[in-house]
């Protein structure tokens, strides 16, 4: 099953003015220098075990990833490597249906990384993805959640609380060039990069929080254990000196 995620996000022109620059006409030939959007997050999410069963679930990626990724569209590429089929995003009338490969690297010394790979077969996209992506996994008193734990742990039935819980924290960026058609090129750069740039962290947060819960609900109805509640994942967006300059 595959999600139309088609973005409606507001314009600074109006559809009038769009009409008369690119008659509504999404197919011309795309040409010339790319155009970078850029954007970066951190979050993370809490496991109610220990860090070397989670672990042991993050590992065993091949039984979760598709799952837990979609509606995205999925095709698994190699022993550690997904296709996944974002969804359809867009705006002033040029669409696109972002696909990116990425690759799930061993853990080493704790760290799990992802990257982003070419799609094999498909060199002509007209957009790069460049993905970006560092996970480290440790453990928590449950003291911490003590509260929260007994509350939860007391609806699943379940008498005797984990010792300790496991935080698993990330960062993530990403880079997408994408080569545009005539009419695009026509508007002002610096509108293109900021409603590209706004564009690509709405996606983000809205594709992030989705895939986070479906893991934590995977991982814990698997353990028969109770799925914490949304305050146990958390989801930021990273600013750069120009977006704090800006604001």
């Amino acid at each position: 099953m595959q999600c139309q995620w088609l973005n409606n996000y507001p314009n600074d022109l109006s559809d009038e003015s769009l009409e008369q620059i690119s008659g509504k006409n999404s197919s011309e030939q795309l040409e010339g220098t790319p155009v970078h959007f850029q954007t970066r997050f951190m979050g993370y999410m809490e496991m109610y075990s220990d860090a070397s069963t989670v672990a042991d679930y993050l590992n065993a990626h091949q039984g979760w990833f598709c799952r837990c990724a979609a509606p995205m569209k999925t095709q698994a590429i190699g022993n550690n490597g997904y296709i996944l089929t974002v969804g359809r995003f867009g705006s002033f009338g040029y669409d696109l249906e972002p696909k990116m490969a990425v690759v799930l690297e061993p853990p080493e010394n704790g760290v799990y990384l992802m990257h982003s790979i070419p799609i094999p077969d498909e060199p002509n996209l007209g957009y790069e993805v460049d993905y970006q992506a560092s996970m480290i996994i440790r453990e928590i008193p449950s003291d911490f959640r003590q509260f929260e734990l007994e509350k939860a742990f007391k609806k699943h039935n379940i008498a005797q609380l984990p010792e300790k819980i496991t935080k698993v924290e990330w960062q993530l960026e990403m880079d997408v060039a994408v080569q545009f058609p005539k009419f695009i090129q026509k508007l002002p750069l610096s509108m293109i990069q900021k409603t590209g740039d706004r564009l690509l962290t709405q996606i983000v947060r809205q594709i992030s929080p989705r895939l986070t819960h479906k893991v934590q609900q995977d991982f814990h109805v698997g353990q028969n254990l109770p799925i914490p509640p949304k305050n146990s994942r958390h989801l930021e967006k990273i600013e750069t000196m120009e977006e704090e300059m800006a604001a």
